[in-house]
Parts: C-alpha cells; structure tokens; sequence
C-alpha cells in the first residue's frame, strides 16, 4: 500500500513505520519455498544486433508482458480459490498446506507485475485492495494476548470475525453478513492505513496466523482446526472464519480478473488502449519510472530497509509465511522482465520481444552493458538471500541486530538495488527521457 518512487541518489534515510506482523498466534505448517528461476548473467541483446526496433514497438511489448503477468496471477489465484475452498470444506492439516502452497505459488507471477504499479496510475489506485501491508491483523480474526498494533487504530482488535458489528471511533460498522464489497469497504477504516481486511496478506493471514517468533526461526503456526466446525473448532467462530477466507479469495480473483482485462489487446476502452493512444516517450517515461520507483523507494527502502533500521520484524513484506525473500527476489525479476522485454509465464514458456534494452543498446551501448550488469548482481544478491532462507534463515532472522551475516545479506541487496537505480536513470538519460518527476513521499535519498 506503500507508494514511493526515486529520484537522484543519496544516503537512504527512512522512516520507521509500525504495523502489525511479528506477533502471531497458530499451531502448526510444514516449510514451503518457491525456488527462483536460477540468476542469468548479463548478456548483450541479441536482437539489437540485427534489427533496429521503435519506441512503439517496445511501448506494445510492455503492454504485452504486463498482460501476461497480470494473466498468470490471475490464473493462480483461481488455483488458490479452488484449494481455499478444498481445505474449507474440507478442513485437514492435507488440505491446508495445499493451499498454502497454492499460495505460495501465486506470489511469483504477482510480485512480478509491481513493476507495472508505478507510472501507472490505474495500477497504484488498485494494488491497495490486492497486497496492501503492513496489517493490523486483529481487525480480522483473533490476535495474541500481547499483540502490538498501530498506536490510536481503533480498528486493530475490532475482530470481524467474531463480531455481527464492530465500532471504530464514532463509526459502527454491520458486519453480520460477509460479501466482497463489505470487506473491500473496510480497508483503511477509521483512516488507518494499517486497517487492511483485503487481499494477498488476508488470505496469508487467515492461512498461517500470526508469526509469534520474532526473529527468531519459524513463520505462523495457525491449526487447521480454526476452521473445524462443532467442538472441534480452535480459535472460535470457525465457520465464519471459513466464509471470511473464501469470500476474501474470491475478491482477489475478482480483482486480477479486472486487472488482466485492463491490459488485453484489442479492447479500444481499457488502460492498454490508452498507454499505447500516447506517445511512445511518455509510455517510456513510465516504463523507466516503474522500474526505477520499485528498485529503489518500495523494494529497497520500504520493505528491506525500513525494517533492517529497526530490525522491525512488523515490516516484513509476507511475514506471516516468511515468503519475504521469495517476493524480494519476484519483485526485482519484474524490473529485469520489463528491460530486457521478457517475462517466463508459469507454463514455463517465455515471452520476448522489442525490449528497452534493444533502444538503450542503439543509443548507448555502455549504458545498456551498466544496466544488464546491475541488474544481474542485483539478482546474484537477492539469491544469496533466498538460498538463505531456503537453507533455514529467513528474513525475519536475517535483520535480527545479533545476526552480522544476515544483516550482511539484506544490506548487500539494499546496495546493489541503489545502484541498479543509477543505472535505470543513465539508460533513460540515453533515450531522452528526463522528465521523471519522482515522488519521493516524504523520504529521503
């Protein structure tokens, strides 16, 4: 829900914000992690070699790779519908897992298409419903004794789960019967961004629980049996925890449906038609703005840096499931996609075509052979950080202030991010494009 953007670089100072993801409460999940596509070496475009493309051209496959990663999240979120509804009709520690696998699969493809976020505002409007955070999570269900939540949010431990109503400020809310447009209205109730009853994180929520560790090893340990109905339910009100959590997928869906739609060729009237009705400078400026926004305001600073500063476990990006590292990683692969003008669909095909580098080479081949070095190491880091996590130290215990190595890990991917960023202004630099107008929200750089 974060929104920033870059501009010319400095020291990274920023903020610390509290939310609410280090304390949970659960009962038991096995360890599930996506491994990354192994990291490419740059390499030198080989079509710029041999034919010269436009500025339109490109423009249109930028359109093309957003469509397809939107496509891909919104086939796995129907994936991960199906296996919600298994597991809540069915509920077992068998059917559990496979959901959150499923879940764990739809990261991929999503976290890839935030590159597409910033520049383009229809985007940004909608991503808050789909992967806001940091959450209150006991605004949705039942929280640890001593949960710590945003100071002055009323909303924090308002519980709709166990609650026909709930009351925040003067405001009451009727929340007896649980549809997609009642819960879609409740994000950021009272005016607290925090308050997020929506999307990614409320389904991760409702899946692991809370993570009560700290930094220390392990994710949420949420019992299958919260969603057991009769005597055997932990955790009370079951079978609302149950239509919380499919109600709440369903509207996911809904929402990569619309998305996907937004960028389908031939519609004359959605968001595609438009980007590619402008001119093909300006579909670039918003081309290099999202790359360079993401690399450096949102990937390394708020959701590495904010919570490295503060060992901020609250600031974890998927820090229920301790998937950080694998939407790190994701979310860097959607700046390298958007450059290089490919993107690997979940079906394991790959889709290619004119690329920026393609014009940037033409221009400026040095500044095209920086960016593809940076965005290499870039990537070389990030998988030091999930081969990390893979071989037990997740992120939450990489920014433990006693952990040095894993401090090391997320501070070398913070540096190689920022000079990434360098690298994204002189390939824009060498098209022309000048006119950026970062928003910096606040923080410094």
């Amino acid at each position: 829900m974060r929104v920033l953007s870059f501009a010319h670089l400095s020291v990274l100072a920023l903020a610390i914000n509290l939310a609410a993801c280090g304390d949970s409460e659960t009962t038991s999940s096995a360890a599930v992690t996506v491994t990354p596509a192994p990291v490419v070496a740059p390499v030198e475009t080989a079509q710029a070699a041999t034919a010269q493309v436009t500025r339109e051209q490109v423009i249109q496959h930028y359109a093309d790779i957003a469509h397809a990663t939107f496509a891909d999240a919104y086939s796995t979120a129907q994936t991960l519908q199906s296996a919600i509804n298994a597991f809540v009709d069915a509920p077992s520690a068998e059917t559990q897992q496979a959901a959150k696998d499923a879940w764990l699969a739809a990261r991929v493809p999503y976290m890839q298409s935030e590159v597409f976020r910033f520049g383009n505002v229809l985007v940004d409007e909608w991503e808050g419903q789909v992967n806001a955070w940091p959450l209150d999570e006991g605004l949705i269900d039942y929280v640890d004794g001593d949960y710590q939540y945003a100071l002055g949010n009323g909303g924090a431990i308002a519980n709709i789960i166990a609650n026909q109503s709930i009351q925040v400020g003067e405001e009451k809310v009727d929340v007896s019967e649980l549809t997609p447009e009642l819960l879609a209205g409740l994000n950021e109730l009272g005016g607290s961004e925090a308050n997020v009853a929506t999307g990614y994180h409320a389904v991760e929520f409702l899946l692991w629980g809370q993570d009560l560790n700290g930094t220390q090893p392990g994710a949420g340990e949420r019992s299958y049996t919260d969603y057991l109905t009769g005597e055997n339910c932990t955790g009370g009100n079951c079978e609302r925890r149950g239509q919380y959590l499919k109600v709440v997928t369903s509207l996911l869906v809904d929402d990569l449906a619309e998305m996907t739609a937004q960028w389908a060729a031939d519609n004359s009237e959605n968001y595609r038609a438009e980007l590619l009705a402008e001119s093909a400078e300006q579909g670039l400026r918003k081309a290099f703005f999202g790359m360079g926004s993401l690399s450096l305001g949102e990937l390394a600073g708020e959701r590495m840096k904010v919570a490295l500063e503060a060992s901020s476990t609250e600031d974890e990006h998927d820090c229920f499931s301790d998937n950080t590292h694998n939407s790190h990683f994701y979310n860097a692969k959607g700046v390298r996609n958007v450059y290089l003008g490919e993107y690997k669909k979940v079906d394991g095909t790959v889709l290619t075509g004119p690329s920026i580098a393609q014009l940037v080479q033409a221009s400026d081949a040095a500044a095209d052979q920086l960016l593809q070095t940076n965005l290499a190491t870039t990537e070389k880091n990030l998988q030091v950080m999930v081969d990390a996590a893979e071989n037990g130290t997740a992120f939450d215990q990489m920014i433990d202030p006693e952990n040095t190595e894993g401090q090391h890990i997320v501070g070398d991917a913070i540096a190689a991010l920022v000079v990434q960023t360098t690298a994204i202004e002189q390939a824009a630099l060498a098209l022309g494009i000048t006119e950026l107008n970062p928003d910096t929200a606040e923080h410094t750089f």
